[in-house]
């Protein structure tokens, strides 16, 4: 995968939806983690798996190896299998049958790649260098842990509630000064505890046109 490709950034939505992890290692693990985190129902295909994949809820697993075909009727894959000639056979059936996958440390058999990431609630921040250093993407996301805490996570609530009350009065959002709201100072009032009257400043925003 040359260095210049750029990629489509795209968030799925996996709720509800069966995937499937080929693997059963720690890198196996931290991929159904992370789909677990999402919703998704996670199917396993390993001969063997860590004893963590074996006790967590919501996850099928079958102790055996991939077959060809398995991918099918997924709606992603990630192979993390460990042999780079397994990954590369669960690419290919996933580019054959139309199914996303992902190749852990394997960016030229991916359809798709995991960025790093940071969640406060219903905001995630993502770190991506297209699957060419994964540990530069960790790095960021390690930095910006520090920098964006769960004070963004309320800001996030009273932004939304503003929103919805807008619209539920027929009014239109995206003609107001959100940026100015927001440099307004009332990130500091949350962090100081001052949740109120960051509050009343989105109110006045929602309640003068």
């Amino acid at each position: 995968m040359p260095i210049e490709e750029t990629l489509y950034p795209v968030n799925l939505r996996v709720a509800g939806h069966h995937c499937l992890v080929v693997g059963g290692g720690q890198v196996a693990l931290a991929k159904v983690e992370g789909l677990l985190e999402a919703g998704a129902l996670v199917d396993v295909i390993a001969p063997d798996v860590v004893s963590e994949l074996d006790a967590r809820s919501g996850v099928t697993v079958q102790r055996r190896p991939y077959r060809s075909g398995d991918v099918a009727g997924y709606r992603l894959v990630i192979a993390a299998t460990g042999c780079q000639e397994v990954n590369a056979e669960i690419y290919r059936d996933g580019e054959s049958a139309g199914v996303w996958v992902n190749s852990a440390d394997d960016p030229e058999r991916c359809s798709f790649t995991l960025p790093s990431r940071l969640r406060r609630g219903s905001l995630m921040v993502t770190c991506s260098t297209g699957g060419h250093s994964p540990a530069l993407s960790r790095w960021l996301r390690q930095r910006l842990e520090d920098e964006i805490g769960p004070e963004y996570e309320t800001l996030l609530c009273l932004l939304s509630e503003a929103r919805q009350r807008m619209q539920a009065i027929g009014v239109h959002t995206e003609d107001r000064a959100w940026q100015d709201v927001l440099d307004s100072g009332m990130l500091e009032l949350i962090r100081s505890g001052e949740t109120g009257r960051a509050k009343e400043m989105i109110d006045q925003l929602v309640d003068n046109p």
